[in-house]
């Protein structure tokens, strides 16, 4: 063959595929750009995609009434074909994940969708200013993701799931409640329902989660901790000032709320009671596992308080129990930590209203969309799991509880049976499979 000849043909061609991938980048990026409403679009690292984009969008502070301002949210399309399902992930935080190159939803993955992260309003690049924390409910979020999903309609014609993982889970079935018809399936993974500031059911659940040697372990190191606290707080106050964290509250009490905090981080998180030091340790072990398990800077001032504000107003949270604590403890009650430690000044007039909570649990009651629900069975946060009354002789509503399961509970944790009955649900109602 003429070497020549052979030589003007490969380059010819890498000039062709350069210019089919330079033109697919181009059509993706003119769409997007032409969309009412984007602000920017800035091409990323393309990662396990054709392309990557991060994208400002224009939203209402109040989707009420837009009269109130407007400010920028952030999400990332990550685009596998104008043909392919999508995929909307209800963030329930800040987005800076969703950039890394790396970053892949398990369902984008398996079922070849494109991938819309959306970064949840008020946090990250996504956080209005003045900050007005009126405007920061669930309403208001989910009529974000609505505003997005209908931008990208004409973009992406095909299905489209939704799903999000613990706060993010939560948000996929209030979307799912606020617009049905935005999704034809969704997966919330570990997404707790709560209806209160403390809602109550987590300190029980603790009490009887895993086996009585586990909980005897964790309990043991609590103890421990507190027992020596003359010794460890000044140890813990001398890392928290090299790590310049503040409070709202004195040490010792922060301290307690580490101790305090201890056993649901544990159960959480699937940490395994080996890894806990011996009771005769030394002084420092001890609060380096503390610290590893719990880090302070969790009760701290922050700049972007915005959870605590949300669990304050209409998402919840947990309390905990002192009372196997007695006498080693600094406070009488941890009650009403939360707005006292965790609230910035400006939010700790929000009163708590269960009305969401019960919004969601009448709505799956009545209806049956196609849903997927996982949970991690040693998970605090499953105390609080969508109840499972509410899937009793329903078509399209699916429960899976993990054996043993953490907060890391996903479709890929499951057993290979569950797994495979999983996605074969999921391609059915994607793909008619």
């Amino acid at each position: 063959m003429n070497i020549k000849y052979l030589r003007i043909s490969l380059f010819s061609l890498v000039l062709f595929v350069a210019g089919v991938s330079l033109a697919a980048a181009t059509e993706l990026y003119d769409k997007l750009i032409a969309l009412k409403g984007v602000i920017s679009v800035e091409e990323l690292d393309k990662g396990f995609y054709e392309e990557r984009y991060a994208v400002m969008f224009e939203q209402p502070l109040d989707h009420k009434n837009p009269s109130k301002g407007h400010f920028e949210q952030r999400f990332v399309v990550a685009h596998a074909g104008f043909d392919r399902p999508s995929l909307i992930v209800t963030e329930g935080y800040g987005g800076a994940r969703a950039l890394n190159p790396r970053f892949r939803e398990e369902l984008s993955a398996r079922l070849n969708t494109n991938q819309i992260f959306v970064e949840h309003r008020y946090f990250g690049e996504s956080t209005p200013n003045p900050r007005n924390w009126n405007y920061l409910n669930a309403e208001n979020a989910a009529a974000d993701l609505h505003a997005i999903r209908q931008a990208l309609d004409e973009i992406y014609p095909a299905k489209w799931i939704g799903s999000g993982i613990s706060k993010g889970g939560e948000n996929a079935l209030i979307y799912g409640m606020y617009y049905p018809k935005d999704v034809d399936v969704t997966v919330a993974y570990v997404g707790p329902i709560c209806f209160g500031v403390e809602d109550g059911r987590h300190e029980p659940f603790l009490e009887q989660v895993g086996t009585p040697e586990e909980r005897a372990a964790i309990r043991e190191f609590q103890t421990e901790v507190l027992k020596r606290r003359k010794e460890l707080v000044p140890l813990f106050d001398e890392y928290c000032k090299s790590k310049g964290y503040r409070f709202r509250t004195n040490i010792d009490e922060i301290f307690d709320l580490c101790v305090l905090e201890y056993s649901f981080s544990m159960w959480q998180w699937g940490t395994p009671v080996s890894v806990i030091p011996a009771s005769d340790s030394p002084h420092q072990e001890l609060l380096d596992h503390l610290i590893a398990t719990v880090s302070p800077d969790y009760f701290a001032i922050n700049d972007e308080p915005t959870f605590f504000v949300q669990a304050q107003r209409e998402l919840g949270y947990y309390g905990y129990d002192t009372t196997p604590f007695e006498g080693l403890l600094s406070i009488k009650s941890a009650k009403g930590y939360l707005p006292r430690v965790l609230l910035p000044d400006d939010a700790r007039r929000i009163r708590f209203s269960d009305g969401l909570s019960k919004k969601i649990v009448a709505y799956y009651k009545t209806h049956d969309p196609r849903l997927i629900c996982i949970y991690g069975e040693n998970d605090p946060w499953s105390a609080a799991m969508l109840d499972s009354a509410l899937f009793v002789g329903k078509q399209n509503m699916k429960l899976y509880v993990e054996p043993g399961g953490s907060h890391r509970a996903r479709i890929n944790t499951q057993s290979e049976e569950i797994q495979n009955q999983i996605w074969k649900t999921l391609e059915e109602w994607l793909f008619g499979i």
